[in-house]
């Protein structure tokens, strides 16, 4: 049963660090692939936290926890400290403890185990529990959020604690931002955090996540006002086209008043919490085995690669990952991963090599017969008249012995979908269909948001491509792809009476 009491502010429990003797291990649940070097006990307990947490908020969002396919499940890549985390971000030397990347069929976080000496530090753990919470609410609430609720929303859940007993504790007081809450106390401006219209402010206010947080907790808790529908009153006026700050006058009246609710809030010596009991979490099976040899010393070289790389990265990686290679010829993990590292460099053979033996080990793996089409679409694109056509046609061929194998991943029906951009020809109506699948399937992915939202506004599909594009339009992160999202929805017809984006109010 869910129920509300008292709690001081503590901070959450995280796994207890691995020696460094320990082998790479991978625990497989219904919502996650987890790598990590610990003992078989601790990673296999690592993973029912992480599933009591996603069923926590399946719990409270009141939200069915539907079956989800092997290639949808987030990975979750344990480093053994924050200094490894933020050499695979590529910046060393800064404060990073995790980070997050989401990509249909590819999605994951990368954390630590390393503990901090502080319950006022930003630990790994709350860091994935926040980065989490961001994929939760893209893949299931895809609305456009102001920064402030985006991050309070996450900050919100990433404080969860996990007890001894099973139960989880939500909403616990967020000490990593006191500092934060205290600097902005005096500056802070209510019409500037709600006003924020597509996040443009979000950089130069700092206090968007901890007065996020704030906000977010006093709504959800307080019983001084109607949080809860006030909040969903917000998200929705602005998802019908209201000027973010109109809508915040609207829904929560004088905004002043406001301000000295929540920094009152803020003063109580304690906070309400949910505590959400074991028998409302219970959790699946979870697979914890030891990496074969060959993957484990692939396995780094391997996330490197899904992370992403720039043509000097893609080259380094590369190295790497055929000195690996050369040791475990015959492994379908490891020549899958430099199958990948070798396509990024433009190695379109050596790339289709790898494949090859990976096919001759395994002739239903589906990556590998991916690597296969993508090479051929890679010659496609230089190639010209009939010979584009059959290398377009060989690699739909392998696109669909990959979907037929993995319904389910959206990899292949985006190949299949982009297929008839390199021939330069239409998508046909099942490459649409099937388009609009991968979506559905991989939801937290931005650049398919973007393809997809292209796709549909050539079919005038306006509505549509508006739900699609609020959330990378709102996002304060969103870099390139907020800017495109913002100069494609400013091409659409203005809002007619249609139906506001879901929204949740927690």
């Amino acid at each position: 049963m869910i129920w509300l009491r008292r709690a001081l502010a503590a901070l959450a429990l995280v796994a207890a660090p691995a020696t460094a003797a320990e082998p790479w291990r991978e625990a497989s649940s219904a919502h996650f692939v987890i790598y990590s070097q610990e003992s078989e006990a601790d990673l296999r307990q690592y993973a029912e936290r992480l599933e009591r947490f996603d069923k926590a908020l399946r719990l409270l969002q009141k939200m069915a926890d539907e079956p989800v396919g092997p290639a949808n499940r987030l990975t979750v890549f344990v480093a053994a400290n924050s200094a490894a985390v933020q050499r695979l971000l590529g910046a060393p030397d800064s404060n990073v403890a995790g980070f997050y990347r989401g990509r249909a069929g590819a999605s994951i976080a990368v954390t630590s185990r390393e503990k901090t000496g502080s319950d006022r530090a930003l630990s790994p753990q709350i860091v994935l529990l926040h980065e989490y919470a961001h994929y939760f609410m893209l893949r299931n609430f895809p609305a456009a959020y102001p920064a402030w609720f985006r991050e309070g929303f996450a900050e919100f859940y990433s404080t969860a604690r996990f007890q001894p007993d099973g139960s989880l504790i939500v909403g616990a007081p967020a000490n990593h931002r006191v500092y934060e809450l205290a600097a902005a106390r005096d500056t802070l401006s209510l019409d500037r955090l709600l006003g924020d219209q597509g996040g443009k402010q979000a950089a130069s206010m700092p206090e968007v996540y901890g007065y996020g947080w704030l906000l977010t907790h006093y709504l959800n808790f307080s019983d001084k006002r109607k949080g809860l529908a006030e909040l969903r009153a917000y998200l929705e006026a602005i998802n019908r086209g209201t000027p973010a700050l109109a809508a915040a006058k609207t829904a929560f009246g004088d905004l002043d008043q406001l301000k000295r609710e929540v920094q009152a809030y803020l003063g109580k010596r304690t906070m309400l919490v949910a505590t959400i009991g074991a028998d409302r979490l219970p959790v699946g099976p979870v697979a914890v085995r030891t990496l074969r040899p060959g993957e484990q010393a692939m396995l780094p070289v391997a996330i490197r690669s899904r992370l992403g790389v720039d043509e000097k990265k893609a080259k380094a990686v590369a190295v790497d990952a055929r000195k690996v290679a050369g040791k475990f010829p015959d492994d379908a993990y490891v020549q899958t991963a430099l199958a990948e590292a070798e396509f990024d460099t433009g190695a379109f053979d050596n790339a289709d090599a790898a494949a090859n033996r990976v096919l001759a080990v395994d002739p239903k793996a589906g990556r590998a017969l991916l690597y296969k089409a993508r090479v051929l679409l890679a010659r496609a694109e230089a190639a010209k008249g009939d010979d584009k056509t059959a290398l377009v046609k060989s690699a739909r061929s392998y696109v669909m012995r990959a979907n037929r194998l993995d319904p389910d991943d959206p990899e292949p029906l985006i190949l299949f979908y982009t297929s008839y951009r390199t021939a330069e020809a239409k998508p046909t109506q099942n490459a649409v269909d099937g388009l609009l699948v991968a979506h559905r399937l991989g939801a937290e992915d931005e650049s398919l948001r973007l393809l997809l939202a292209h796709q549909l506004a050539e079919e005038k599909r306006a509505a549509e491509v508006r739900i699609l594009l609020a959330p990378v339009a709102y996002d304060p992160h969103g870099g390139k792809s907020a800017v495109a999202a913002q100069q494609l929805l400013a091409t659409l017809p203005p809002i007619a009476a249609e139906s506001p984006a879901p929204v949740s109010a927690m």
